[in-house]
C-alpha cells in the first residue's frame, strides 16, 4: 500500500483504531508518534500525511479499514508476506514464557498457592501487554496458549485457597483460549480442574459427570485424559459406587503401566506414574476399602525419600491413612498420623474438609485425640 492521504481524515484514523479495539496509548506503542499527536490527528487538529496513514495500516494490520491492496499483484503478495511476518515479540520471547508457565507449574507441590498466584500475576501481566503488540498468527497462538496455561494455574491456586469465585473466573478464560487456540488438553485440564473443585465441595455426582466430559475432550495420550480418569473414580468412590470406582481405578492402571516419569515429574500438568499409588490410596480409603491402609502406608515410604519435593502429598496421605486406620478400629494411630498431616503445615484450605472428617470419625471412638487434633489444627491454621 502507497497511500496518498488524500480522503483520509482523522475520523477514519479514529474510526479505524477504535475498530480495531486499539486505545491511543496502544496504538502509540505500535507507532513512533506520540498519543498527543495521535489524538491530534483525529480531531482534525493536524493535518493527515501519507506517512500518518501508512502508520496506522502498519499498526492495525491487514484487517485495517484503512488496509488497500495494491493493484499490482507481484507487490500485493510481497507486501501480505512482509505483513504476516512483521512482529514486535523478540524471538524468544515466547520461549522464555513458555519455560517460565514450566516452572511456576513445578513450583506448585512445594510453594504456597497465595504466594505461587503473586507470580501468576505477574507473568499474566506481562503477557498481556505482549497481547497488545504486532505479532505473526503462530506467534498469537503460542500467546494464548501461554496465557491459558497461566489462567488454569492461577484457577488451581484459587481453589487451594478455597476461592471459588475467583477459580471458576480464571478457568472460563482457560477454557476460552483453549477454545480459540484449539488447544485440546488444556481444555480437557479445565474440566478436570473444575471436577476437583465440585468434589471438594461435596457436589460429588456433579464432579463424575465433568470428570468424565474431561476424559472425552481430552487426547487419550496426554495427561488430562489420565487425570480425569482417576478424579472420576475419586467422585464415584464419595458416591458409594464401588463398581465404578474399582472400573476407574483398572483403567488409571492400565493408562500408566507402560507410562515413563517426565523430565519434570513435579509438574503439575504431567501426570507422573507415582501419583496413581497415591490416588488409589485416596480413592479406597474414601470408599472404605480395607486395603486403603496398606496403600497408604505404601506411598508414605515411597515419599520419604522426596519429602521435600512432595510435601503435599506426604499431608494427603497420612490423611488417606488416618482415614482407613480409623476403619480399621485403630483410633490412636489415625490421631498420630492426621496429628503429623496438620503439624506439617502443608495443608492448604481446599484440603481442611479432609483434616474434619478424619477428626470426626476419630471422635466417635476417642475424644481426646480427636480433640487433641483438632487444637492442633485451630492453632496452626488459626488465621
Amino acid at each position: 500500500m502507497d497511500p496518498s492521504g488524500d480522503g483520509v481524515t482523522g475520523e477514519r484514523l479514529r474510526a479505524a483504531r477504535e475498530a480495531a479495539g486499539l486505545s491511543l496509548s496502544a496504538l502509540s506503542a505500535r507507532t513512533h508518534y506520540s498519543k498527543a499527536l495521535l489524538g491530534l490527528l483525529e480531531t482534525g487538529q493536524r493535518q493527515v500525511r501519507p506517512e500518518h496513514v501508512c502508520a496506522y495500516v502498519d499498526a492495525l494490520g491487514v484487517g485495517s479499514m484503512l488496509f488497500v491492496e495494491p493493484a499490482d499483484g507481484e507487490r500485493a503478495a510481497a507486501e501480505w508476506i512482509q505483513r504476516a511476518s512483521a512482529s514486535d515479540i523478540g524471538g524468544d520471547t515466547l520461549e522464555r514464557l513458555e519455560l517460565a508457565v514450566d516452572d511456576l507449574a513445578s513450583a506448585y507441590p512445594t510453594t504456597p498457592p497465595g504466594e505461587l498466584l503473586l507470580r501468576i500475576r505477574q507473568h499474566l501481566g506481562y503477557a498481556g501487554r505482549l497481547m497488545d503488540s504486532r505479532k505473526t498468527l503462530t506467534q498469537h497462538r503460542r500467546l494464548l496458549v501461554i496465557v491459558g496455561w497461566l489462567s488454569l494455574l492461577a484457577s488451581t491456586c484459587h481453589v487451594d485457597l478455597g476461592e471459588n469465585s475467583a477459580a471458576a473466573a480464571r478457568g472460563h478464560l482457560a477454557w476460552k483460549l483453549a477454545d480459540e487456540a484449539g488447544h485440546r488438553e488444556i481444555a480437557a485440564w479445565c474440566l478436570e480442574t473444575r471436577a476437583w473443585q465440585k468434589l471438594t465441595g461435596g457436589e460429588f455426582t456433579v464432579a463424575a459427570e465433568l470428570a468424565c466430559a474431561a476424559q472425552a475432550l481430552a487426547p487419550e495420550d496426554g495427561s488430562a485424559y489420565i487425570q480425569a480418569t482417576a478424579q472420576e473414580g475419586r467422585a464415584l468412590a464419595r458416591l458409594g459406587d464401588g463398581q465404578g470406582t474399582y472400573k476407574a481405578l483398572r483403567r488409571v492402571a492400565r493408562l500408566v503401566s507402560g507410562l515413563s516419569i517426565p523430565d519434570r515429574p513435579e509438574h503439575h500438568f504431567r501426570y507422573d506414574p507415582a501419583k496413581s499409588n497415591a490416588y488409589v490410596a485416596t480413592t479406597l480409603a474414601w470408599l472404605g476399602d480395607p486395603a486403603a491402609e496398606s496403600y497408604a502406608r505404601h506411598v508414605l515410604v515411597d515419599l520419604s525419600d522426596t519429602a521435600s519435593a512432595r510435601p503435599r502429598r506426604i499431608a494427603s496421605a497420612n490423611l488417606d491413612l488416618g482415614l482407613a486406620l480409623v476403619a480399621a478400629d485403630k483410633p490412636d494411630e489415625a490421631a498420630h498420623v492426621a496429628l503429623a498431616a496438620v503439624e506439617s503445615r502443608r495443608l492448604v484450605p481446599s484440603n481442611y474438609w479432609r483434616v474434619s472428617e478424619v477428626v470426626s470419625r476419630i471422635e466417635d471412638q476417642d475424644a481426646a485425640d480427636a480433640a487433641t487434633v483438632r487444637e492442633a489444627f485451630r492453632d496452626t491454621y488459626r488465621a
